[in-house]
Protein backbone atom coordinates (compact mmCIF):
# COMPACT_ATOMS: atom_id res chain seq x y z
CA UNK A 1 0.00 0.00 0.00
CA UNK A 2 1.14 3.48 -0.79
CA UNK A 3 -0.12 6.89 0.29
CA UNK A 4 0.47 10.27 -1.28
CA UNK A 5 0.02 13.27 0.97
CA UNK A 6 -0.33 16.57 -0.85
CA UNK A 7 1.00 19.15 1.55
CA UNK A 8 2.84 22.42 1.96
CA UNK A 9 5.79 23.25 4.16
CA UNK A 10 4.12 25.81 6.44
CA UNK A 11 0.91 23.83 7.08
CA UNK A 12 0.40 22.55 10.62
CA UNK A 13 -2.61 20.49 9.51
CA UNK A 14 -0.33 18.76 7.01
CA UNK A 15 2.15 17.92 9.77
CA UNK A 16 -0.69 16.64 11.96
CA UNK A 17 -2.08 14.41 9.20
CA UNK A 18 1.33 12.92 8.44
CA UNK A 19 1.93 12.22 12.13
CA UNK A 20 -1.48 10.57 12.53
CA UNK A 21 -0.91 8.45 9.42
CA UNK A 22 2.56 7.39 10.55
CA UNK A 23 1.06 6.29 13.88
CA UNK A 24 -0.72 3.53 11.93
CA UNK A 25 2.50 2.21 10.39
CA UNK A 26 3.07 -0.20 13.28
CA UNK A 27 -0.16 -2.00 12.44
CA UNK A 28 -0.07 -1.92 8.63
CA UNK A 29 2.76 -1.98 6.09
CA UNK A 30 2.67 1.06 3.83
CA UNK A 31 4.78 3.80 2.33
CA UNK A 32 4.07 7.52 2.31
CA UNK A 33 5.15 10.08 -0.27
CA UNK A 34 4.78 13.72 0.74
CA UNK A 35 4.43 16.16 -2.17
CA UNK A 36 4.73 19.90 -1.58
CA UNK A 37 2.07 21.40 -3.84
CA UNK A 38 3.88 24.76 -3.92
CA UNK A 39 6.50 23.19 -6.17
CA UNK A 40 3.98 22.73 -9.00
CA UNK A 41 1.48 25.32 -10.25
CA UNK A 42 -0.95 22.63 -11.42
CA UNK A 43 -1.00 21.08 -7.95
CA UNK A 44 -1.59 24.50 -6.39
CA UNK A 45 -4.52 25.02 -8.75
CA UNK A 46 -5.95 21.61 -7.86
CA UNK A 47 -5.34 21.44 -4.08
CA UNK A 48 -4.57 24.99 -2.88
CA UNK A 49 -7.15 25.42 -0.11
CA UNK A 50 -7.73 21.67 0.40
CA UNK A 51 -4.34 20.64 1.83
CA UNK A 52 -3.56 18.34 3.33
CA UNK A 53 -5.09 15.85 0.93
CA UNK A 54 -4.42 12.14 1.32
CA UNK A 55 -4.66 9.60 -1.49
CA UNK A 56 -4.22 5.85 -1.08
CA UNK A 57 -3.20 3.36 -3.72
CA UNK A 58 -3.10 -0.39 -3.72
CA UNK A 59 -0.81 -2.26 -6.07
CA UNK A 60 -2.26 -2.28 -9.57
CA UNK A 61 -5.20 -0.03 -8.70
CA UNK A 62 -6.01 3.63 -9.21
CA UNK A 63 -5.39 6.00 -6.33
CA UNK A 64 -8.35 7.01 -4.17
CA UNK A 65 -8.79 10.27 -2.30
CA UNK A 66 -9.35 9.33 1.33
CA UNK A 67 -9.52 12.62 3.23
CA UNK A 68 -8.42 16.22 3.46
CA UNK A 69 -7.78 18.70 6.30
CA UNK A 70 -7.79 15.94 8.97
CA UNK A 71 -6.99 12.23 8.87
CA UNK A 72 -10.19 10.19 8.72
CA UNK A 73 -8.76 7.30 10.71
CA UNK A 74 -11.78 5.06 10.17
CA UNK A 75 -11.67 5.51 6.42
CA UNK A 76 -7.90 5.00 6.28
CA UNK A 77 -8.10 1.87 8.47
CA UNK A 78 -10.88 0.54 6.24
CA UNK A 79 -8.74 1.18 3.18
CA UNK A 80 -5.74 -0.54 4.77
CA UNK A 81 -7.81 -3.55 5.88
CA UNK A 82 -9.16 -4.26 2.38
CA UNK A 83 -7.15 -6.80 0.44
Amino acid sequence: MHFVLYSRSYCHLCDDMLEALQALSGEYPFTVEVIDIDSDNELVAQFDELVPVLFGQKKGANSVQLCNYFLDEGKVRGFLAQS
